[in-house]
């Protein structure tokens, strides 16, 4: 599936600010299965940008510096990407849950997509008891991992509630949990922290999710949001697989990953600090339409 995407993130402040110094995590990462054509950012009143280091997982990172008072700031990121990624398929073949912890353990890659450097507790991500004794339900190390993974997924988005009041984007996993509700970002995490807590290697994704209008309504501009799910190392063979606890699915062509980290700290598609004073207001839109590959031209 080819796809145009817009993401545009517009702060408001109630007094100038006179300087603002952001990273942006916004250029989607080289991935299996996806393959960006073209990307361009663009920002409102303009500023210095330069590429930086990911200090954690794999992501894009620009530095964005803003010198120039004013009481705004917008910040338009536009990509072109192909996605072609198959529904993964339990297989009788697929490593157990413990083989996978074993292989994991013994991993000599230090490399940002090893599963070594998933399989540990992060800033966001400490382990809990009560979240580990939940996912354990789903997670028999004798159990395939593939099988294993989508039950989790599917059990959680069952006994969870959607609910963009219920939390915040502070929020922590096991607040989240009490609550039984909140949205992607504590739904990838609580999913992650469980198995992390069975001695698996799980990355948080972040990215974006292609979603349908109801029938008979047309697709609205901007209704689009970022979204998030979770990847479990699944072996050498199958690598990482992608699960969405919040729909309860497979990452397929319909996922778009950006970035991918231990947890939301580590790939945050803005953050950053101001100087200036007075309230702020931070708008979100996202669009991401779906295309014909006869559009493929530059953007």
């Amino acid at each position: 599936m080819l796809y145009n995407i817009r993401h545009v993130t517009r702060f408001d402040y109630a007094e100038p600010v006179g300087f603002a110094r952001c990273n942006l995590r916004l250029k989607p990462i080289v991935w299996s299965g996806q393959d960006l054509h073209d990307y361009a950012l663009v920002v409102e009143p303009g500023g210095r940008t330069s590429p930086a280091r990911a200090e954690a997982g794999l992501a894009n990172v620009v530095r964005l510096v803003v010198e120039q008072a004013s009481t705004s700031l917008t910040i338009e990121s536009r990509c072109r990407i192909t996605v072609d990624r198959p529904v993964p398929v339990p297989d009788a073949a697929d490593p157990t849950l413990g083989e996978i912890a074993v292989l994991a353990r013994a991993s000599r890659d230090a490399g940002p997509a090893s599963a070594a450097a998933y399989l540990f507790p992060s800033p966001l991500l400490p382990l809990n008891k009560e979240i580990a004794d939940w996912c354990a339900q789903d997670l028999d190390p004798r159990r395939g991992a593939l099988e294993a993974a989508i039950a989790l997924a599917q059990r959680i988005q069952r006994e969870f509630a959607f609910d963009p009041t219920a939390t915040l984007v502070d929020t922590t996993p096991y607040d989240a949990f009490v609550k039984r509700g909140g949205v992607c970002q504590d739904f990838a995490q609580i999913m992650i922290s469980g198995l992390r807590a069975a001695g698996l290697p799980a990355a948080y994704a972040s990215g974006y999710l292609r979603t349908l209008p109801p029938p008979g309504m047309p697709r609205l501009v901007g209704a689009d949001a970022t979204h998030a799910w979770v990847l479990l190392w699944c072996g050498p063979e199958r690598g990482w697989v992608g699960v969405d606890p919040t729909n309860g699915i497979w990452m397929a062509s319909d996922h778009v990953i950006v970035a991918i980290g231990r947890d939301y700290a580590d790939i945050a598609p803005v953050d950053g600090v101001i100087l200036g004073y007075g309230a702020q207001n931070m708008t979100v839109s996202v669009d991401v339409e779906p295309l014909e590959t006869s559009d493929l031209q530059p953007a």
